[in-house]
């Protein structure tokens, strides 16, 4: 098995003095031989090198660098000369691409290619030039490489100035290796079917169909009276949930806070200018029952608002107590089941309001917003139409809706009730993985797993990325926490995980040696 990494050992900085040795001493007549068999770079302390392993065995590498000049600028001449200016707005150079001959294979080329633009791309260059060989012309356009300068050095020793634009790459490299890529993000879900009904009228009767079938689906799975449809995100059954207490006039509430998403909603509750008070416990932690009770005795609570599946931690929250609690003291219950709906069984028939959204365990596309409540709303007029409950609760579509992201839903929960023991089933498999030892603890639900990461792993995403496999970690929460989490939604999660697994394995090795 080929993966990639960036260097960061004294372990392999030693092999990659090795190999530039190996190739460009003794294969390439480049540099003066020495007893030591080793080359280090002389701009060793500005290159990230990105290499490639064979199981264990470090077989390849390149260097990348973005400090002028280049190399290639002291072989001839700045290279702006040779590039338009549209090519030239971001220039980076690759040096020392170098594999071990037994794998000069379109496998390793392959790897590097996609680790090197997983690196790169990201960052905005507009190109990438390189040195190359004339031994190795072939390889280097394989990579994308074109020619934009006479050969330049020895006879022995022949180069060329090749360039990878970022538009040769969008047109003949990126769809080759979207292939190799796989995501464990907690949404989107990619999606792997055609779209279907894109032509269909919501106002016709072949939707209406569609739409009902949806609609009593969701009603099934969640227990609730009634369930209003938007195009929109999460955020925005959330504001229409608020709107609702806010028009209703429900007074005095109390908001359980102990992640980014329950701050999300305290945000979003101060926006609509709520009453509230509000318990907080630290990230990863559950809420004591017993604590919860103490505040409803001691004040007038007339609802109560929580975050179900969290997010940012994975932490589930205890809704079937917190359901419990509030019946007792005649407290509404709202809840934000945007992660964890779909994600295990569960019932809302005595919530007051919930939300939840398409595009994360339910496995469909985003764009869709669900809003579950019990009972049947007035219309007000002092909220905005599209926030409106009663608009979506009267019979009709009050605005439009595509019927593509209609059925693409209604495909989705045909899955259910099955999909539950799939996620169960996915999740048990997460939890095999290397490093699961740096999860967050916390009460857990079969969505995501969160790990917090020592400094001595800190490069594990960016690691990730260059083998297609892309884990969530960029949100700035996640960031300042060190987190990195991973889904069991996605639809190829199967084939993902044995990859990661595998990389996983390896990189403990590399990483302990």
């Amino acid at each position: 098995m080929y993966w990639c990494k960036i260097a960061h050992t004294e372990a392999e900085f030693e092999e990659i003095a090795r190999l530039n040795y190996e190739t460009f001493v003794e294969e390439i007549p480049q540099h003066q031989p020495n007893s030591a068999r080793k080359k280090m770079d002389r701009f060793h302390h500005e290159n990230t090198y990105i290499v490639v392993y064979k199981e264990l065995e470090l077989i390849g590498m390149l260097a990348f660098r973005d400090q002028r000049p280049f190399s290639i600028d002291e072989k001839i001449g700045k290279v702006e000369q040779y590039l338009s200016k549209e090519i030239s707005t971001k220039l980076c150079e690759i040096r020392l691409l170098a594999v071990k001959k037994a794998y000069r294979t379109g496998r390793v080329l392959l790897k590097l290619t996609q680790a090197l633009t997983a690196f790169a791309y990201e960052k905005g260059y507009s190109a990438a030039v390189i040195s190359g060989t004339t031994r190795e012309e072939k390889l280097y356009k394989q990579m994308g490489f074109t020619q934009f300068a006479p050969a330049t050095g020895t006879e022995d020793a022949l180069f060329l100035p090749m360039v990878l634009t970022r538009q040769q790459f969008e047109t003949s490299l990126q769809q080759r290796l979207a292939k190799e890529c796989h995501t464990f993000y907690p949404g989107p879900v990619k999606q792997n079917e055609p779209f279907n009904y894109s032509e269909l009228s919501h106002r016709s009767l072949g939707f209406q169909s569609l739409f009902e079938q949806m609609r009593n689906k969701l009603l099934q799975l969640s227990g609730a009276e009634h369930v209003a449809t938007i195009v929109g995100t999460g955020t925005l059954a959330n504001e229409v949930m608020l709107g609702q207490l806010k028009a209703q006039q429900l007074g005095h509430g109390l908001i359980l806070i102990n992640g980014e998403f329950g701050e999300r909603l305290r945000r979003q509750a101060e926006r609509w200018s709520l009453d509230f008070d509000v318990v907080e416990e630290d990230w990863g932690s559950t809420f004591a029952i017993n604590i919860l009770e103490s505040y409803l005795q001691k004040g007038s609570y007339q609802w109560l608002l929580v975050v179900h599946g969290e997010t940012s931690t994975g932490t589930c929250n205890d809704l079937k107590g917190i359901l419990q609690l509030t019946k007792r003291y005649d407290t509404k219950l709202c809840v934000d089941c945007i992660s964890s709906f779909g994600a295990m069984p569960f019932t809302l028939e005595d919530c007051y309001l919930a939300t939840a959204v398409s595009g994360k365990a339910i496995g469909a596309l985003s764009g869709l917003a669900f809003v579950f409540s019990q009972n049947i709303v007035k219309s007000s007029t002092t909220l905005p139409a599209y926030l409106d409950l009663a608009n979506y609760q009267q019979g009709a579509i009050p605005f439009t809706l595509p019927a593509v992201l209609v059925a693409n839903v209604e495909t989705a929960l045909q899955a259910y009730p099955e999909r539950y023991g799939q996620l169960q089933q996915r999740f048990n498999t997460l939890l095999q993985l290397p490093f699961m030892h740096y999860q967050v603890s916390t009460r857990q639900y079969p969505m995501l797993i969160t790990l917090q990461l020592p400094k001595a792993l800190a490069n594990l995403q960016s690691d990730l990325k260059l083998n297609g496999l892309y884990v969530h970690a960029d949100s700035q929460y996640l960031r300042r926490r060190n987190f990195i989490q991973l889904a069991v939604i996605q639809p190829d999660f199967e084939l993902a995980i044995e990859r990661l697994h595998n990389i996983l394995s390896y990189y403990k090795q590399v990483e302990d040696a």
